[in-house]
């Protein structure tokens, strides 16, 4: 395999002014997050004091951080940040105008952004893997992840998920590597840049590159220019792993100053996946490297996008030298990860799916993914518009050509419609609308306990339900579990 040199990095530096040399009791604001509670973590393994504040306080963060013996402030106010803190890490959740925020600026106490923290504690001395794009990070991260482990590279990593194989989405790691989800949402209030320019990339997958987070880009050109950004940044001996089939990604590898593989499912690509096929159990495809077979595999994953994104990992692996035999075992090892199709249960008959899927790119994948691998049996497709952009009337439009393949659509009221201005806001009736209007199955609910009584009344036996959300979705997916056992 390619030697694996500790230390050697390039990109932004990460020698922080900002962090005390004497350091003891680091305290995060919005500790509840997944990468904060991960990031709270991984400072407690390293032998620091750690403290946090947040007023969502619900598990599985708060009782993963109670598994850590990390103590947990309910509400924001002045007085957490008493006794002083050596440092504060303040995560974007936080305004300017919450009170423990303005009572850092008043005591002038030293503080960092959770990215500009994860870069200085983590990536130090590290070689940046760097996961990004629009849609796939959280997947490829995992996939990455993992053939690493199995190559016995042991890689730090932190995912936006719970990768099934770790059963955690954060890892120290001793090996050279740390494989980083590259989210292109701001870094805090003080910092509006996006996070993965805080990252230091060494190589970069770039998955594709769409319009999201509409609450804080103005347009899809604004989205890109942040992607330029993070290519700008990839040094001369790393190297830039593209999505060939995606036309906007193509566009701007011409200003990477690093080598650039190319991948995809279409075209005449360097990589490229082919010949593939969906059984119940496991998904075969081949492998073509410039054109000649490279390797033959058999994975759990299911769906073109889940596809792309393990060819993707490949590449990479190729680039470290990490033998195909190795790749091969690891794509059939793969378990997933949390809420990326993952099932939950089944009761009489029916199988309930949970999804992350929330743009229409993701809900469009995700629900053709599931009708290829479940081709016999219906597919009820139960949607909450919850993301900052979901409940704005930005993809409106989109959204009723995403629920094709779904025998039934369920979509509530959004949650937390008061905070988005009353003429950006979506609709979901106007969207039970139009989905009806092509001639779909579609129904609405002013609410989730509504939605779940007309649910349950739907479902037969041998239905699937796929149930999307970047939230909790009021727990509705064991809600019905439980539901149909007490019938």
């Amino acid at each position: 395999m390619r030697n694996h040199p500790q230390g050697k990095r390039g990109g932004l530096s990460l020698e922080l002014n900002l962090v005390p040399r004497d350091l003891n009791h680091i305290h995060l604001m919005g500790v509840c997050g997944t990468g904060m509670a991960s990031l709270a973590g991984m400072l407690k393994e390293k032998g620091y004091l750690v403290t946090g504040s947040d007023r969502n306080i619900y598990p599985p963060m708060s009782t993963f951080l109670e598994g850590m013996s990390i103590p947990i402030i309910n509400g924001y106010r002045p007085q957490n940040l008493s006794p002083n803190p050596d440092l504060v890490i303040v995560g974007n959740v936080i305004t300017k105008n919450n009170p423990e925020a303005m009572e850092l600026s008043r005591l002038g106490l030293p503080y960092l952004s959770f990215p500009q923290a994860l870069g200085h504690f983590a990536l130090k001395g590290k070689r940046s893997i760097v996961i990004s794009g629009t849609h796939g990070k959280t997947t490829t991260s995992a996939i990455v992840a993992w053939i690493l482990e199995k190559a016995g590279l042991d890689p730090g990593f932190m995912i936006g998920g719970i990768p099934e194989d770790f059963q955690t989405n954060f890892k120290l790691g001793k090996g050279p590597y740390f494989v980083i989800e590259g989210d292109e949402y701001d870094a805090a209030f003080f910092d509006k840049g996006p996070k993965f320019l805080h990252y230091a990339p060494w190589a970069t997958i770039l998955t594709c590159i769409e319009f999201d987070h509409a609450d804080i880009y103005r347009d899809l050109d604004h989205v890109v220019e942040s992607f330029r950004g993070l290519i700008d940044l990839i040094p001369s001996e790393g190297i830039l792993i593209a999505n060939g089939d995606d036309q906007i990604v193509l566009k701007e590898l011409r200003r990477a100053r690093c080598p650039v593989s190319i991948y995809g499912l279409t075209g005449n690509r360097a990589w490229r996946a082919a010949d593939i096929s969906v059984q119940r159990d496991l998904t075969s495809f081949t492998i073509l490297k410039e054109g000649e077979e490279y390797l033959r595999f058999l994975t759990p994953l299911y769906g073109t996008h889940n596809i792309s994104n393990l060819l993707s990992a490949v590449v990479l692996a190729n680039f470290l030298d990490i033998p195909p035999s190795i790749l091969a075992e690891a794509a059939r090892d793969f378990k997933g990860v949390r809420r990326r199709q993952e099932i939950i249960g089944e009761k009489r008959g029916v199988l309930v799916l949970d999804d992350f899927a929330h743009h229409p790119t993701a809900v469009r994948e995700t629900i053709g993914a599931v009708r290829e691998k479940y081709r016999e049996q219906r597919i009820i497709a139960v949607f909450e518009p919850r993301s900052n952009s979901s409940r704005r009337n930005i993809f409106q439009a989109r959204y009723a050509a995403s629920f094709y393949g779904a025998d039934l659509v369920m979509i509530p009221e959004p949650p937390m419609m008061e905070k988005i201005p009353s003429e950006e806001r979506f609709s979901s009736q106007l969207l039970v609308d139009d989905l009806r209007n092509k001639g779909l199955n579609a129904s609405y609910a002013p609410n989730t306990d509504q939605l779940l009584d007309d649910l349950v009344g739907a479902v037969q036996p041998g239905d699937v339900v796929l149930i999307m959300s970047n939230g909790g979705f009021d727990n509705i997916h064991r809600r019905l579990l439980k539901r149909l056992d007490n019938l």
